[in-house]
């Protein structure tokens, strides 16, 4: 939905120094990093000449750019025709051409001595660990792709995947990619109701889990909230479930429908030949939250995304084929996608994954797998160094962290004292930084420093990546001063972006291309966030400038969780804001009206909290509720949330007031009565 663009302009402006730097920080801010010269020696793009040059080469022409580096870096079953199809707000890349993910993440490397290297290292929280070899993952992933046609899955029907952090989440990934099936994956942090939205919109047709996962201690249920899903015919298109093994928890197990992984996968064969993709085949659908109550299917297709996470892991990451590669996101986000499966594994890497987080049996869990397996490159998320730094410096401190040589940062922007921390503590003042700015809905990272090349400065993404034409404008899509905020977009179609919201294309038309107008018939894709740019150039990204919370880097739509909030009996009205939180970057709080009978307790707000949880899953559970008689609104009914957050944050209300309608309303919740 077109959201009024008064809308967005003060949170430019209301945005909290500890989680996204306000412009007057960062013009304060100069302290600058070069890139240790023994790292530039041997990095990819081992100067800022080289990487100037390279991006001066993508400027002039962005076709030719990608077009080379397609022929060079990916295995081709059929040249494209077409390199650049653009009819805006609709692309196509390399049409015409024919290729498959899978096939450039395994079968190409096992003609190398990659075979026997190791693909995929897993650790999970009890302690158990496992290894999987290209020749060995990609058996795996042929047998799957097998059993999956067994159950009648065939090419362009949807699978959904929800599951721990374990390799078969990614064995499951590359099997549909190889049979042409795109997957949905779901984080499992979601409830079923959730799930269920899911499952439906995709219209999935099979889907794959596991009786339950380790996280924090606990034993986290899977297979049940399958169960809830499904009830009553609640996603009719699927047909089958496959669940994996982990916890050995009694489930339920519906003999018409439920399959265990490991029966069916050690009959299967293990050929099972690619399919060839045309490029613009569907390759996922991740649903990422919006402005409105349902959450968007982001649709990435096979050749441009391919490309694109294949190019940013090896640049961005300056890739060394001795490297362990260790990224601490889930699968169920697109960071998983991109920089744990499809980038990594394209480039022959050895990547890392972790079932567990940082929990009271163990809070240095991480450094301990940084040196019981060698990391060299450690890339996470500003909430979890937040949370690390709270921790102390004892635990990294008890750690041999000598291999590490580069470290990253996803997810949201990072304050610049958690900068600081972890290049003194973690990198010991030797490791670059690589502050990286990208969405689920642009494939992979956008805005980042190439190790070797770019200077670095505390909380700046710095400069945009080869081939990416990024700017700052204001409403009217006019580029602004260099002192003043505004508005991030690019000006050129890349491989890696979405192409449609799945079933929806209006919308993605709406959301992405009609806030700003086209300007000298240039179209602008206006990626939601404000940011600013300083005199040298860098880009200084300040956070979300519509309704959605960033929380631990997950994206959550306000309205989604405002529609879970009124669906409880008791709730007339609901207004949920961001709050700035040193942890998670932000917190959820909730502005509430009653209905006419019922009397506010401390009890009805843990109900109400709980009743989130159920209805999304514990990542939207609201930090702080508070009730009130009536909520802040225009004089058109409209609720101002920009004086929300402002209450939220206990900042001083400020800005135009005047199309208030009841100002007492104001007063009121400022007093807390």
């Amino acid at each position: 939905m077109a959201i009024a663009s008064d809308a967005f302009i003060p949170d430019l402006i209301q945005l909290s120094a500890m989680t996204q730097p306000t412009i007057e920080s960062i013009l304060q801010e100069d302290r600058v990093f070069s890139p240790p010269a023994e790292f530039s020696k041997t990095a990819h793009i081992g100067s800022f000449e080289a990487y100037q040059g390279l991006y001066d080469k993508a400027n002039a022409d962005p076709v030719a750019f990608w077009e080379e580096l397609a022929d060079k870096e990916l295995d081709w079953f059929e040249k494209w025709d077409t390199v650049l199809d653009w009819q805006p707000p609709f692309v196509k890349w390399f049409e015409g051409g024919k290729l498959n993910i899978s096939y450039n993440c395994l079968d190409r490397h096992l003609k190398t001595w990659r075979r026997n290297k190791a693909a995929i290292i897993w650790e999970g929280e009890p302690g158990d660990s496992r290894t999987l070899t290209y020749a060995q993952l990609h058996r795996e992933v042929c047998q799957f792709a097998n059993v999956l046609k067994g159950l009648g899955v065939k090419k362009g029907d949807v699978v959904g995947i929800y599951m721990p952090m374990i390799p078969e989440a990614a064995i499951a990934m590359l099997a549909c990619a190889r049979i042409g099936a795109p997957h949905t994956v779901v984080f499992g942090g979601f409830s079923a109701e959730a799930l269920r939205d899911r499952l439906v919109d995709g219209k999935a047709k099979l889907v794959v889990t596991a009786d339950g996962g380790f996280r924090k201690d606990k034993t986290i249920a899977l297979k049940q909230e399958v169960d809830k899903a499904l009830e009553n015919d609640g996603a009719p298109t699927v047909e089958n479930v496959l669940v994996v093994q982990r916890t050995k928890e009694d489930i339920h197990m519906d003999s018409r429908r439920d399959h265990w992984w490991h029966e069916l996968q050690k009959d299967a064969s293990a050929d099972c030949p690619p399919e060839p993709m045309d490029s613009e085949d569907m390759l996922f659908i991740l649903y990422t939250s919006g402005s409105t109550g349902k959450p968007k299917g982001v649709v990435h297709t096979t050749a441009g995304y391919n490309l694109y996470t294949h190019m940013t892991t090896k640049w961005i990451f300056d890739l060394k084929d001795d490297d362990v590669y260790w990224c601490t996101a889930d699968v169920g986000w697109i960071t998983g996608h991109s920089y744990i499966v499809y980038g990594p594994l394209s480039n022959g890497a050895t990547s890392l994954m972790y079932e567990g987080v940082p929990r009271p049996s163990n809070p240095g869990c991480l450094w301990d797998i940084v040196e019981k397996y060698g990391v060299n490159i450690f890339y996470t998320a500003p909430t979890a160094i937040r949370a690390l730094i709270k921790l102390g410096e004892h635990l990294p401190n008890a750690r041999d962290l000598s291999s590490l040589r580069l470290l990253g940062t996803v997810g949201e922007p990072i304050n610049p004292e958690a900068w600081m921390w972890y290049h003194r503590v973690i990198g010991k003042e030797r490791c670059p930084i690589i502050d990286t700015w990208w969405q689920t809905e642009t494939g992979g990272v956008m805005i980042t420093p190439l190790p070797g090349a770019t200077p670095t400065k505390p909380g700046s993404a710095t400069l945009p990546f080869p081939g990416i034409l990024a700017d700052i404008v204001d409403l009217e899509g006019n580029p602004v001063d260099d002192t003043s905020g505004g508005y991030l977009v690019v000006k050129h179609p890349w491989p890696g972006m979405m192409r449609t919201v799945y079933g929806d294309p209006d919308r993605f038309r709406r959301t992405y291309w009609e806030h700003i107008p086209p300007k000298d018939g240039q179209y602008l894709y206006f990626a939601g966030d404000g940011a600013h740019k300083d005199k040298d150039g860098y880009f200084w990204v300040m956070g979300r400038v519509d309704d959605v919370i960033s929380v631990a880097g997950h994206r959550l739509g306000t309205m989604e969780i405002e529609s879970a909030l009124v669906s409880h009996p008791a709730v007339a009205e609901a207004a949920v804001v961001g709050r700035p939180d040193e942890i998670k970057g932000e917190e959820i709080f909730a502005f509430i009206t009653l209905e006419a009978d019922v009397e506010p307790s401390d009890a009805l707000k843990n109900e109400l909290k709980q009743h989130v949880t159920g209805e999304i899953g514990a990542i939207a559970r609201p930090g702080e509720i508070r009730f009130s008689d009536a909520l802040p609104k225009t004089r058109s009914g409209k609720i101002m949330r920009r004086l929300l957050r402002s209450l939220a944050s206990g900042q001083e209300v400020s800005g135009d007031t005047s199309t208030l309608e009841d100002r007492s309303v104001l007063d009121k919740l400022r007093s807390g009565a």
